[in-house]
């Protein structure tokens, strides 16, 4: 009998936990519909983004290999930060063995220096494995003290809020933050189906609906960010580092 209880009692946990899971999927995919993911994104990326002078230093917080869709966006944010503020540095902050020409922060450099960055404006900080450890690796770099340095932070918009409050919680005072928002494609995109032959199928057409074709999916993509983030930041603010 005792047996009997505990299976019926776990089979109804699992379909409590199924019928949970399909409503935050069902959701989800509602919500995906309207411009809610779009601004909670928008928010990672700009509440707490400000540009106050010009920086010292340059700092790119690196956020994957090299080449990938992240450091490239970052990168060139960089470089064009650098160009409006000449006598800046640049600080590359991505762990590995900065001795190796093939090591993501090297590649990153290189993708600087093809733009025409001074090597020299380059440094490394190669010893963070995330967001916490840069910030705390960063308040000493090559022997300057950097926590009284005005910085520019170029990161992921995603990222962008964590970063800065990680920073400022181990004592940088003098914080600006560009976040490395894409653009969207000035094109029109529309078509005709039936135009472009094929199949002539009872499915209707999506030439005309960008909302199906990219937006669904994109929003789709930008609830998987926030909900990653918001859970760092509730992990960080926990441990205190925000």
């Amino acid at each position: 009998m005792a047996e009997k209880n505990i299976h019926h009692r776990f089979l109804f946990l699992f379909r409590s936990l199924f019928v949970g899971l399909g409503v935050l999927f069902l959701l989800a995919l509602i919500i995906s519909f309207t411009t809610l993911p779009f601004w909670g994104y928008y928010w990672l990326g700009t509440s707490k983004s400000k540009i106050t002078e010009k920086p010292d230093f340059i700092v790119l917080l690196s956020g994957g290999g090299m080449p990938s869709e992240s450091n490239l966006m970052r990168a060139f944010f960089v470089f064009k930060a650098a160009q409006e503020s000449p006598d800046s540095r640049i600080v590359i902050a991505c762990p590995g063995d900065t001795s190796d020409i093939r090591s993501t922060a090297r590649l990153i450099a290189a993708e600087l220096i093809s733009k025409g960055i001074d090597p020299k404006r380059i440094l490394y900080e190669q010893t963070g494995t995330n967001t916490r450890m840069e910030a705390l690796c960063m308040q000493k770099l090559n022997g300057e003290q950097m926590t009284s340095k005005a910085i520019l932070l170029v990161t992921s918009p995603e990222h962008m809020r964590r970063a800065v409050l990680v920073f400022k919680k181990v004592g940088f005072i003098r914080i600006n933050a560009l976040p490395a928002f894409e653009n969207a494609l000035e094109a029109d995109l529309f078509f005709k189906d039936d135009e472009l032959g094929g199949n002539k199928t009872l499915i209707p057409n999506v030439g005309s609906h960008t909302s199906v074709r990219y937006q669904f999916w994109n929003h789709l993509k930008y609830e998987i960010l926030i909900a990653r983030e918001m859970t760092a930041l509730g992990y960080y603010k926990l441990r205190g580092w925000i």
